[in-house]
């Protein structure tokens, strides 16, 4: 098989690149990405290519996959710069997928597509997936959702697989969840239990989690076996303030939703940080997913569990780790974060 794989130098496809490349049945990986690593991995060659404006053909002809994972989470005060790159992109890779003939898409939505729904409970892959209204992320999301309906309809010969993960989560990626949702003014050595005396207690405030290796995995079977349609992927348990005071040994403390979402709300506003409130209306509104499909299908089942997974990232933003692509690189915030400093913490790429 010859897979190409779209974004392939951030979180979960570096960790593709790796289970692709134990993959007997892959024999030839493209590694396409805007800025491209000086980095050799098993089985993997690297083109450059902007989604938004690149001919996609001459990468694509000849596949017999290509996974889609670019993603613009920044600039977070641009909408329309993002926009250009999830929905617009996203649409240029599936044109070219249709016109260079590949025979199956695999495309990275999340559980951030999906409309509000139960914490109480979960649910599988037929909820809505209408998005969260005023989380960006979340409209961007279930935007090209609606678009790949279009295309399976349009193009019934190419097998079209939506993965919809959970945070996904490890230590290589630490430096670059820090740059994009806690910006450069929290100092590494301050991510650790002893500092954190309390978490919010928060109606609603449930999320799920997913080591990246584990999503790795999931995309590799998803890739090789002859399956259509949506997937959950998450591990076990889903985290609420007992799981994070358990795991920081913080106490909780009670408070109002409204509370969390101002205060996130204004440290935006101050440019303290770069993520916008529409994040905390996602976290507390989008449903809590059940993994039943993907375990009966892909024959996945998680290694690492949430709480393990989401230890591992603490060590790694501790210790400021990253891994050698551009998206993951440690220093990619320049000398004491400067670079960070100059795009006004969220305002430009």
């Amino acid at each position: 098989m010859r897979v190409v794989v779209v974004g392939a130098s951030g979180n979960v496809g570096t960790s593709l690149l790796a289970a692709l490349g134990e993959e007997p049945a892959v024999e030839e990986i493209v590694g396409v990405a805007r800025r491209l690593p000086e980095l050799a991995l098993p089985k993997v060659r690297w083109e450059r290519a902007d989604i938004t404006r690149d001919d996609l053909g001459p990468s694509f002809r000849g596949a017999d996959a290509v996974v889609h994972l670019a993603w613009a989470i920044q600039p977070g005060r641009d909408e329309p710069a993002m926009e250009k790159i999830n929905v617009f992109g996203s649409r240029r890779v599936f044109d070219a997928v249709a016109e260079a003939g590949v025979g199956a898409l695999v495309y990275a939505s999340s559980v951030g597509a999906y409309s509000p729904g139960p914490k109480d409970r979960r649910v599988d892959e037929s909820w809505p997936v209408e998005g969260i209204p005023s989380s960006s992320y979340s409209r961007h999301k279930a935007a090209v959702e609606a678009l790949l309906d279009v295309f399976e309809a349009e193009t019934p010969a190419v097998r079209v697989v939506r993965m919809r993960p959970g945070l996904i989560f490890k230590a290589e990626a630490a430096s670059e969840i820090r740059r994009l949702f806690a910006g450069p003014f929290l100092p590494n050595f301050a991510v650790r239990p002893s500092w954190i005396p309390f978490v919010p207690r928060v109606e609603r405030l449930r999320f799920q989690a997913v080591h990246s290796r584990d999503v790795g995995e999931a995309y590799r079977q998803a890739v090789v076996r002859d399956v259509r349609g949506p997937f959950n992927l998450a591990a076990e348990p889903a985290i609420g303030p007992a799981e994070l005071g358990s795991l920081l040994g913080a106490r909780q403390v009670a408070v109002p939703a409204r509370v969390l979402r101002t205060a996130a709300d204004l440290s935006w506003r101050l440019r303290l940080q770069p993520a916008p409130a529409g994040w905390i209306d996602l976290a507390l509104g989008v449903p809590l997913m059940d993994t039943s499909r993907a375990a009966e299908l892909l024959g996945w089942a998680p290694a690492t569990s949430s709480l393990d997974a989401l230890a591992e990232l603490l060590r790694g933003l501790r210790a400021g780790a990253g891994f050698p692509t551009p998206p993951l690189e440690p220093k990619a915030g320049g000398p004491g974060r400067i670079r960070e400093l100059a795009t006004g913490v969220g305002a430009r790429q």
